[in-house]
């Protein structure tokens, strides 16, 4: 019986793995695909999937819907209890970078904007790619008054999706800024 257990897990761990594997696998395919179109339009499609795969939980549905409700607390301006979800999403696997990404940005939007940087950190830890998390890393520093080190992280989310428009336009605009502060 014991054999049979230890059987059932690793095929288990093991469809888990492919899983993981497989969609590790479409995302760098995306990013090689991000960093090479020239077109606006293709890029937009490439973003679109790639966010739609780091939105999949790659293993387990349930957590799948728990980022989708979590997103319907954000969109209801129900911050407390998107908090509370993506939370729970973050319990139940702390390596997913999307859950934390999702809790930065409503950590963002409560104002509490050194929370947001250190779930910022962990995104990046886990998808140094991640560039909603580098854009949104440029928000969190603009918050704080940190405007270089926003300039960095806009710098580095143009470096991963270079047709992105949102960086050049904040940078731009924390140059000015900067200059501005400095007279």
């Amino acid at each position: 019986m014991k054999q049979i257990i230890y059987i059932f897990f690793f095929w288990v761990y093991s469809c888990v793995s492919y899983a993981d594997d497989n969609q590790q696998k479409q995302i760098d395919n995306l990013f090689n695909q991000l960093k090479t179109t020239t077109n606006y339009e293709n890029s937009k499609k490439i973003e679109s999937k790639i966010w739609e795969l780091w939105s999949t939980h790659p293993s387990k549905n349930n957590l799948t819907a728990l980022l989708a409700d979590g997103s319907f607390y954000v969109s209801q301006n129900k911050l407390e209890t998107a908090y509370e979800t993506f939370t729970k999403a973050i319990e139940l696997d702390s390596n997913w970078a999307e859950a934390w990404n999702k809790r930065a940005t409503v950590l963002y939007l409560m104002g509490k904007y050194e929370q947001s940087q250190a779930d910022i950190d962990k995104v990046l830890e886990l998808e140094q790619r991640h560039f909603g998390a580098l854009a949104g890393q440029g928000l969190v520093q603009t918050a704080l008054n940190n405007y270089q080190k926003a300039i960095d992280s806009y710098i580095e989310a143009h470096k991963v999706h270079p047709n992105m428009k949102s960086p050049l336009i904040m940078i731009e605009k924390l140059q000015n800024q900067i200059k501005k502060e400095s007279i």
